[in-house]
Order: C-alpha cells, then structure tokens, then sequence
C-alpha cells in the first residue's frame, strides 16, 4: 500500500483501503489483493479519503479534492451518489437502513444521506 488513509470491512469477507495515491484497494479475508478500482472503473480520483460498504456490496468512495462521494457497484459503471454540499468529505459510514454519513471536516460535521 502507498499511504493508506481508510479501511473498511466487506461484509462477506475483506476490506477495502484508500491510499492517499489516489487509489482504492479492495482485498480478500487472506489478505491478497483482489482489485484495484482505478484500474477495474477506469476511474481517477482526486485524494480518495474515506471509505465503507453497503449491504449489497457496493464500495462508496469520498473524494476529499473533488468534494464527491462515488458508489462502485459489483458490476456497472460508478455512480456518483453526492455532488454538491461537501466541503472536504472524510470518514464515512453506511448504516443497515439505507443511510449513508459522512463527515465533513471543513464544516465541522456529519451529513447524512439517504
């Protein structure tokens, strides 16, 4: 890893990791890399920062330089879930219910998404 930021489980077995490179790496329970979602998206990123996966399996990513939050589906083309009224999205957390939260440090705050 280069400069890992956030780590999250996957809930059937895993985790997923940003790295302050630009990347998102997700990795199996043995702890070998199982992809890479630069290259599996053919997405860049600014300075992905916090991560966390929903019940479906969905990976969402914050990208604290474009002031985004992305969902990367199992299979599909990435989704961008929020595109305005974040500052600098960090640390983030989806919720069994449907929600997402996620913490902006500029506005000193948690926003919550449905």
């Amino acid at each position: 890893l280069q400069g890992p930021r956030y780590v999250s489980p996957v809930p059937r077995g895993g985790f997923v990791v940003s790295e302050e490179c630009g990347d998102v790496k997700v990795f199996m329970s043995s702890r070998k890399l199982l992809s890479s979602l630069s290259s599996k998206y053919g997405h860049q990123f600014g300075n992905p920062a916090g991560v966390c996966v929903d019940t479906d399996g969905s990976i969402l990513v914050a990208d604290e330089q474009r002031r985004t939050v992305h969902l990367f589906p199992e299979h599909g083309a990435p989704i961008c879930l929020v595109s305005t009224g974040l500052q600098r999205p960090a640390g983030m957390a989806c919720s069994s219910s449907g929600h997402l939260f996620v913490a902006d440090t500029v506005e000193n705050c948690i926003k919550v998404f449905k």
